[in-house]
């Protein structure tokens, strides 16, 4: 699955390249997008009372986007289950990698989490792929 989006020239920082906060805004967007190929786009919560919410991210900045027109983010489903979606994200600008972000979702129905109705699940379970190699990394102290 694959998103691509302008950069705009207010995401730009003082140093010259796209802000952290917007490799983040860019990634979550392809979450959405993701989310509404499997029906759970923007109008679900209206038509049924439930919801995705990510409940945990992790973002690798792995290179400066910098001097980009666009970016394009590929997406894929690493995990699911009755409850949860895993995304794994990676956010591409010309032909290199320049950030990478994990997502955890969980669906709530009424403020509480709840399983996905079960065409939704059936669905998501065809589309796991395995997860990268990179996948549930962490922070080390450094020392």
């Amino acid at each position: 699955m694959i998103w691509s989006e302008p950069i705009r020239p207010d995401w730009i920082d003082y140093n010259g390249h796209l802000s952290e906060a917007f490799y983040v805004l860019i990634m979550g967007n392809a979450t959405d997008s993701v989310l509404s190929r499997f029906g759970m786009g923007p109008q679900y919560p209206g038509r049924t009372g439930s919801s995705v919410y990510t409940v945990e991210n992790h973002v690798r900045y792995l290179a400066e986007v910098r001097g980009a027109d666009a970016v394009e983010v590929r997406s894929s489903v690493i995990g699911a289950n009755r409850k949860l979606i895993w995304l794994w994200h990676e956010l591409w600008a010309g032909e290199r990698l320049r950030a990478t972000m994990e997502t955890l979702g969980v669906h709530v129905t009424d403020g509480a989490s709840s399983a996905f109705p079960p065409e939704i699940a059936e669905q998501l379970r065809a589309a796991v792929v395995p997860p990268p190699a990179e996948a549930s990394g962490r922070i080390r102290p450094i020392g």
